[in-house]
């Protein structure tokens, strides 16, 4: 595929988290709950307000999720950090304080990061004699 852009990987990757946040919690194995279900009756339910549940990603969804998460891989493990925090709408000033860059230096890797997906996922290689501003400016093309 060549058509890769930055706004699509970025896009991609937020798409990730969110179905990795919709999957049910890692529980340790053996893990049951000896109470019995209890059913409520309609006098139980009179006044409530109604429980909303987000519906469970699709399995397509997940293969997806799992192949972005793949991408990660070619990256500094830094920055690999960096955009996950991201993908998952975390705010600048946490991931700097975690990270202990500033905010200008958070989202230049930022960019490189997603520059960097962008060039391998459209088949090129990434060069490495080149400045991060070059690889950035080229990922759009």
């Amino acid at each position: 595929m060549g058509d890769w852009t930055p706004a699509t990987v970025d896009a991609r990757l937020e798409s990730a988290a969110d179905v990795f946040s919709m999957l049910p919690e890692v529980k340790p194995q053996g893990y049951f709950n000896a109470w019995p279900e209890y059913f409520h009756s309609f006098a139980d339910t009179v006044g409530q307000q109604p429980q909303m549940r987000r519906p469970r990603p699709s399995p397509r969804e997940i293969t997806q999720a799992e192949e972005t998460m793949l991408w990660l891989r070619w990256l500094d493990p830094d920055d690999a950090r960096l955009l996950w925090l991201r993908a998952n709408r975390t705010q600048w000033k946490p991931i700097c304080w975690e990270l202990g860059i500033s905010r200008a230096t958070a989202n230049r890797r930022w960019q490189y990061g997603i520059a960097v997906i962008v060039w391998r996922l459209n088949g090129k290689r990434v060069p490495g004699k080149r400045s991060m501003e070059f690889v950035v400016d080229r990922a759009g093309q």
